[in-house]
Order: structure tokens, then C-alpha cells, then sequence
């Protein structure tokens, strides 16, 4: 019969008996022989209550997950004639969205021979980003892509 290391409930070893033996010492106990390191020579097997083991192994899986913040990204679109009035409430959404911890992707877009003027599409997000500078930092700087013009900023 092969023989396996034992731990005690409390941890201490009970050293190298044979398993039936084991067994037997768990029974006795009212608990579960559960086999640990089976790659071990000899294996090890512990003396636990395995439903109960196994339902502590899942709250604190539940803690775990509860303590994740999963990053989500909020897109902004705007375009480069908007009114100031209408900016200005842009940029309260931005500064709302990087304040509860999100990423911000903001979006301007041009339509036909608007494209020309990239330039006020980007003095208007330079003064975006120097106006949410305590909000928020740049993680990826104005660029052009096709008509659109995409910067994404992330909470400070």
C-alpha cells in the first residue's frame, strides 16, 4: 500500500504513514483526507473539512473580484465648429468621467473640405488637455486618422 506525508488540521506534520492509516486518522476526526502535493514523493494529503475549505477559497474570491475596477473607456465626439457654450459642456463630461476613474477618448470629427482646418482641431484640444491638466493626463496625443482626429486622456 503506498504511503503518503500527513499534516495535521492545525498543520503539524503527523509524518510518512500509509494511506488507509491516513484515512482511518481522518475518518475518526470526521473530516476529509485531501491530497495537497500530489507530485511529492510521497505525495502529501492534509486533514481538512474540505467543504469548508473550499467555500472559504470562495469568498475570498468574491473579495478579490469585488476590489477590481475594470477600466472603461467614454468617448466624447465633437467637432471643429462647435459653440463654445457646447464645448464648455463637453468638457464637463470629460472632467466627470476622468473624476469616477474612466478613460476618455475624445473624437473630432471632420466633415468634407472641413479637413483643412486641422488646426483648429488641434488648438482645441490643446486647450482641452491644459484645462483638464488636474483632472486627467494624456495617454495618446492628438493625431489624425482618416477624417477623424483621436486623443485619449486617462484619470490623473
Amino acid at each position: 500500500m503506498p504511503k503518503v506525508r500527513l499534516i495535521d488540521e492545525d498543520g503539524s506534520q503527523l509524518g510518512i504513514i500509509d494511506t488507509r492509516e491516513a484515512l482511518d486518522k481522518a475518518y475518526e476526526r470526521d473530516l476529509d483526507l485531501v491530497e495537497v502535493a500530489p507530485g511529492a514523493k510521497p505525495p502529501v494529503c492534509k486533514i481538512m473539512d474540505y467543504g469548508k475549505y473550499k467555500y472559504k477559497l470562495e469568498i475570498s474570491e468574491k473579495e478579490r473580484k469585488k476590489k477590481q475596477t475594470q477600466v472603461v473607456v467614454k468617448e466624447i465626439k465633437l467637432r471643429p465648429k462647435i459653440d463654445t457654450n457646447d464645448l464648455k459642456t463637453k468638457k464637463n463630461h470629460i472632467k466627470r468621467f476622468l473624476k469616477s476613474g474612466n478613460k476618455v477618448k475624445i473624437t473630432v470629427m471632420f466633415r468634407g473640405r472641413e479637413i483643412v482646418h486641422k488646426d483648429i482641431a488641434m488648438d482645441m484640444l490643446k486647450d482641452l488637455i491644459q484645462d483638464l491638466e488636474a483632472y486627467g493626463v494624456v495617454e495618446q496625443a492628438p493625431k489624425l486618422e482618416g477624417y477623424n482626429m483621436i486623443m485619449v486622456m486617462g484619470p490623473a
